[in-house]
């Protein structure tokens, strides 16, 4: 499923660029390039083989979907701001933000962080780095830069699609906390330190 989300966000943006930069849109056309960026960034872990079997299976539709979704009502839609603005200035760079606070903790983790829910051998908790504040960085990174996204092509399509993804990031969280829990260590760690946004979730 990975895979095949990856595959339809690619070709999503890259006609979304091709369309805005036909528009004129600079600003639109940059932006979808920087998503399409940062999944090709995330394109070895994407197309890296499982260690074991998923536990998140039903999870991934409506994750992928959400993504897609938000994805393509910004990218095959008509662009909400005229002209370009200063302003425009400060979702990108919130983007880019998620984007980097994601790719610290996918390399934190290292051969542990898997795009699948799942436990591997010798798994053991990470607690350096970015990991310190927040339980799971990598969802934290991914929706900060979600939210900047929808912020910049706001539509009422993409704030559905980032609602929905939301939802489906929760879901994802708490089935990978019940594989994580009896993983030595997990549960202290767990106790003093929230999931995505301290004092709030």
């Amino acid at each position: 499923m990975p895979r095949a989300a990856f595959a339809a966000g690619a070709g999503v943006l890259t006609a979304g660029i091709a369309v805005h930069a036909a528009r004129g849109g600079a600003a639109p056309a940059a932006m979808l390039a920087l998503y399409l960026g940062w999944l090709l960034l995330e394109a070895p872990v994407t197309f890296r083989r499982a260690a074991a079997s998923p536990a998140d299976a039903r999870t991934l539709p409506p994750y992928a979907l959400a993504r897609l979704l938000l994805v393509a009502s910004a990218a095959l839609g008509p662009f909400p701001w005229a002209g370009s603005s200063a302003w425009s200035a400060i979702p990108a760079l919130l983007f880019v933000a998620g984007v980097a606070l994601r790719w610290t903790a996918i390399r934190t983790l290292g051969r542990f962080y898997s795009h699948h829910v799942m436990r591997q051998d010798g798994h053991r908790v990470v607690t350096g780095g970015v990991y310190r504040a927040v339980r799971h960085p990598a969802y934290a990174g991914m929706l900060l830069a979600n939210l900047a996204f929808t912020c910049f092509f706001l539509t009422p399509l993409s704030a559905a699609a980032f609602v929905l993804l939301v939802a489906a990031v929760a879901w994802r969280i708490r089935v990978e906390e019940r594989a994580m829990w009896d993983v030595p260590g997990y549960p202290p760690y767990a106790a003093g330190r929230a999931r995505v946004l301290p004092k709030v979730w």
